[in-house]
């Protein structure tokens, strides 16, 4: 069995404040997201990790950075960039982008996945480009322990996409920042190992 450990990034500023990024942002994890992202790395270091995937967005490189930085071999695959929200991305927390948000997530939850926000893109343009970083856990058996940094909404969508459960089931898969979800690859099959696992997160003290 492929054993594939699937995290989301750790946190940025505008995470903390609220404020959506999207694909067309690239931001620096701040000093909680390095915390979590140092916590992540010593729960799990012991792992004999054969390969590090991340998006092109260096906030999830920077979360695994010491891993890198130990000499494991990284593949940087844009289908894992998070969603694009377009005209949104780096707007203000105001009532008005939370009352966009809110009608597009429940566009999306009636079943219209094609729905997208002006130069954003769909959740099922993300499944789309997603269909490759899947292919690539599936054709490459040399490689049985894997790390994967990712975003949060392209996450759930991938998750879907892997399990091959429906999108409207996305909302199913909590992401707060460094979260893991184990996956098991075997005989061309998807399964959960470890769902929304935050044990490295036990005790964090963020000065």
């Amino acid at each position: 069995m492929k054993n594939i450990y699937i995290i989301r990034h750790g946190e940025t500023e505008l995470n903390k404040q609220g404020i959506v990024q999207g694909r067309g942002i690239n931001s620096d994890l701040n000093d909680t997201g390095r915390a979590q992202a140092e916590a992540f790395y010593q729960q799990y270091k012991g792992i004999s990790f054969d390969k590090i995937y991340t998006s092109d967005l260096k906030r999830t490189w920077q979360t695994v950075q010491k891993f890198i930085d130990s000499g494991l071999p990284w593949e940087k695959l844009s289908g894992l960039d998070e969603l694009a929200w377009g005209v949104w991305e780096g707007q203000p927390n105001s009532e008005e982008a939370r009352d966009a948000f809110r009608e597009m997530l429940q566009t999306w939850e009636d079943g219209n996945y094609t729905a997208h926000f002006e130069g954003g893109e769909s959740v099922q343009d993300v499944y789309e480009r997603l269909k490759y970083p899947m292919e690539v856990l599936s054709i490459r058996p040399e490689e049985k322990n894997v790390l994967l940094c990712m975003h949060g909404r392209a996450m759930r969508v991938f998750l879907c996409l892997l399990l091959g459960k429906p999108l409207s089931e996305m909302t199913g898969f909590p992401h707060q920042n460094t979260v893991l979800y184990k996956i098991g690859f075997e005989n061309g099959k998807f399964s959960v190992l470890e769902f929304n696992n935050a044990v490295h997160l036990d005790g964090l003290v963020i000065e």
